[in-house]
């Protein structure tokens, strides 16, 4: 149900110079989603009656990225005045005039912060008096925070900031998490008081704690249970120790679930992928995107799934894959390479060394090895031989082979695209098939193997091969006549 009494404000207005990037901080991807993409999903999980985005660099960017994950929220542009306490003026003002309840806010930048948090957080809020809360935690190494300092009993009494800190204040483990919430009223009163008089010319959003503080309002902190939580990301170490955590959770999840994970550090499955019960993930095993795994399903070690579909029970090993459908009792691997557009039926099998692309191999059909389809369909219940080549492209455009069912073919085989070979037709080793070959019939190339007696003695006499052959048994020492 919607909170009508409640708005939101998600800060995306950063820059994000620290992760040295041309891609703007709020869009790398974390579990398979941009960043901001987390905090919007918890926004909306929240179910507030108003969400406002702010955004500055890279606007357009960012803003196509709300607009898909959250279409309800305004999108504010924040204008040449910095400071987080501009961007909240400014997202305050875009609220609809009748509204006079709690304003959220939120930073872009940390993903970890769930909806159940901050479900907690605002209850804490509305139980209280105070005309603002602020969310604190205790990680281990408080270095570079803002401490939250408190009176002797216990209640807040104001924010220091790491510069201005005295020794003892330095002490305190209790630091300012950058995420408020505040009564409308109050909140507008104070943002008329900021002022960009300080040495960064911004104004900050922290200063309307203290300006709170000072008209004599009560402010409040609460604590989260665990400070990863509320962890921002500023560089690309953060954002690698961030995906490392969040990660864990994701696989955790899924074993909660029922999916046995032979080794969490070495797993790595994205936030929208799919996982049935009794899924198994071997060592070294990334699920990627959207995939999806169904219930028997076994991958791994040494995998990479990306969007792809895999089927009851199938097995796959050490293979690369991009949208890729594997079905149910197949198998892959290992070493293969399935690019996009590949389809293998139930109890298929594409074996090692093999790369597929653009490839509808039917049910039963088998590519067991050293072997490149592409731009090919093949039949039920058909062998295509080891080291077989698909020519698909002649130097202008990619052509298709069309390969009927129980079909078998030689070992190094070369269709050259476009051909068809009907059902049940055979093509012996060494084939190259230029023509489309009938239903039934056996295509081979007819050029009879020639042997040249004692080519070895003439053109390399004296060599160990030479020796070789000359002492080599006669057919008539090998029968004993």
């Amino acid at each position: 149900m919607t909170d009508a009494r409640l708005a939101i404000v998600v800060l995306a207005a950063g820059q994000g110079t620290r992760m040295k990037s041309s891609l703007p901080k709020l869009l790398h991807p974390l579990a398979g989603v941009p960043i901001v993409s987390h905090v919007l999903a918890t926004a909306r999980a929240l179910d507030a009656a108003h969400v406002v985005t702010v955004v500055r660099h890279e606007r357009d960017l960012l803003a196509a990225v709300v607009a898909e994950d959250l279409p309800e929220s305004t999108i504010v542009d924040q204008d040449e005045i910095p400071g987080t306490g501009r961007a909240v003026e400014q997202a305050v003002a875009a609220l609809p005039a009748d509204f006079d309840g709690d304003v959220l806010v939120i930073n872009g930048d940390v993903p970890l912060l769930n909806a159940a948090t901050l479900a907690s957080f605002i209850a804490s809020h509305r139980q209280g008096n105070a005309a603002g809360t602020v969310l604190s935690a205790y990680p281990d190494d408080a270095t570079g925070y803002g401490r939250i300092i408190r009176s002797v009993e216990g209640a807040f009494d104001r924010i220091v900031e790491q510069k201005d800190a005295t020794d003892a204040e330095l002490a305190v483990t209790e630091i300012n998490a950058g995420v408020y919430l505040f009564g409308l009223a109050a909140l507008r009163e104070q943002l008329a008081q900021l002022t960009t008089a300080n040495a960064q010319g911004e104004k900050y959003l922290t200063d309307v704690i203290e300006l709170l503080r000072r008209a004599g309002s009560e402010v409040s902190a609460v604590p989260v249970a665990d400070a990863w939580i509320v962890a921002g990301i500023n560089d690309r170490a953060q954002l690698g120790d961030t995906a490392q955590k969040l990660n864990a959770l994701i696989v955790r999840g899924w074993q909660l679930a029922g999916v046995t994970v032979q080794d969490p550090a070495t797993t790595w499955i994205d936030l929208k992928a799919v996982l049935a019960a009794d899924v198994t993930l071997l060592p070294g095993t990334q699920i990627i995107g959207a995939t999806v795994v169904a219930t028997g399903a076994i991958v791994g070690p040494d995998t990479t799934l990306r969007d792809c579909e895999i089927g009851e029970n199938a097995r796959v090993n050490r293979t690369d894959a991009t949208f890729a459908v594997i079905e149910a009792g197949a198998s892959v691997g290992p070493f293969s390479y399935l690019r996009p557009n590949t389809v293998l039926g139930a109890d298929g099998k594409i074996g090692a060394f093999v790369e597929t692309k653009n490839a509808q191999i039917g049910a039963g059909s088998k590519v067991p090895h050293l072997s490149y389809v592409g731009d090919a369909t093949v039949g039920e219940g058909s062998n295509i031989g080891a080291g077989t080549i698909f020519a698909n492209y002649d130097g202008v455009a990619k052509h298709h082979s069309a390969i009927g069912s129980h079909v078998r073919t030689g070992s190094h085989n070369v269709f050259v695209a476009p051909i068809t070979i009907g059902d049940g037709a055979y093509t012996g080793a060494g084939t190259v098939v230029r023509k489309s070959v009938p239903a039934g019939a056996l295509a081979i190339n007819v050029t009879p193997q020639r042997n040249m007696d004692g080519w070895v003695h003439a053109n390399r006499p004296g060599t160990a091969a030479d020796t070789a052959a000359v002492n080599a048994p006669t057919s008539s020492d090998k029968t004993g006549e």
